[in-house]
């Protein structure tokens, strides 16, 4: 496959938006090995968008390289399929910091996290998938302190907001507190089905986090319902009540429908509290144990 030169101002845009000292020089294309689990590791592009781009580089060409870890395609998924198809040169750089797949995972959330097309869901999920690796470091650097004299191999510096509060991972996702412990319901207790309906826009997380309380089978049927069922379901969640049962269901298997809702929503509050301390708790154990395997 053909490239375009290497000329001072396509040298440049690559670098604008890259940490300094992070990439290496540009290449020409080379062998390109693509990863599935990596390529659906960030939410695709919806079809509009990929429609977007792609009338966006066949008119003005692939102007952004495509990031490598050696042959690894890391980041530019969409663009090389583009090419690809189309018979389009290409440019690529190395990411020179690279040392794990965490750290890829790591760059690739940072990355998406800053751009704005990216929905309040996906920073969301994105945001606690790092949490959930930078807690992973932080037990592994516990148990296997750094010796003197030698650097951690994840990374040249610890990280400026390790996430260790909801807040911090509210602040980096540009969410508030409240949905953000409404995306870790979802990401729970949600059905697949509902899942993909608040990933598409169909219903908002505040609706899919009320949804995710239900039973699996009547998410399902909510899901399939289309937008309206599931606002409705969601209204029936807020309200205490349940979807009235087939006659041939035996009555027990309703739910309570007849619940005073405030005493539902306290029930529901004190659940809540009860899982956030019983992950704390299960935060302290593990550190225990790293302390005691030291």
């Amino acid at each position: 496959m053909g490239s375009i030169p290497i000329t001072r101002s396509n040298f440049l845009a690559a670098f604008q938006k890259a940490p300094q000292g992070a990439f290496g020089i540009l290449t020409r294309p080379m062998n390109i090995t693509v990863n599935e689990a990596l390529k659906a590791y960030i939410d695709p592009l919806t079809p509009d968008e990929h429609a977007a781009l792609e009338s966006s580089i066949l008119a003005e060409g692939c102007r952004d390289a495509l990031v490598l870890w050696g042959d690894l395609l890391v980041d530019g998924h969409n663009r090389y399929g583009i090419c690809q198809k189309h018979g389009l040169p290409f440019q690529t750089v190395q990411n020179t910091r690279f040392q794990s797949m965490e750290d890829v995972h790591l760059w690739m959330i940072d990355q998406h996290l800053g751009r704005r097309s990216v929905s309040d869901f996906q920073r969301g999920v994105l945001a606690l998938r790092k949490r959930a690796i930078l807690a992973k470091r932080r037990s592994q650097a516990i148990a296997a302190p750094v010796e003197p004299g030698h650097p951690p191999k994840n990374g040249d510096a610890p990280e400026a907001n390790p996430l260790k509060s909801r807040a911090d991972i509210a602040k980096v996702a540009r969410l508030s507190n409240s949905q953000v412990v409404q995306i870790e319901k979802i990401q729970k207790q949600a059905a697949p089905e509902v899942v993909a309906a608040v990933k598409s826009g169909v219903i908002s997380i505040n609706a899919a986090a009320a949804v995710a309380s239900l039973p699996a089978e009547e998410q399902k049927s909510a899901a399939l319902g289309g937008k309206d069922e599931l606002k409705q379901a969601a209204k029936r969640v807020r309200d205490g009540t349940r979807k009235t049962p087939p006659d041939n269901q035996p009555s027990g298997q309703a739910g309570n429908a007849d619940a005073d809702p405030r005493e539902l929503q306290a029930l529901q509050a004190q659940i809540d509290a009860l899982t956030t301390e019983n992950q704390a708790l299960r935060a302290q154990v593990a550190h225990l144990q790293a302390q005691l395997a030291v």
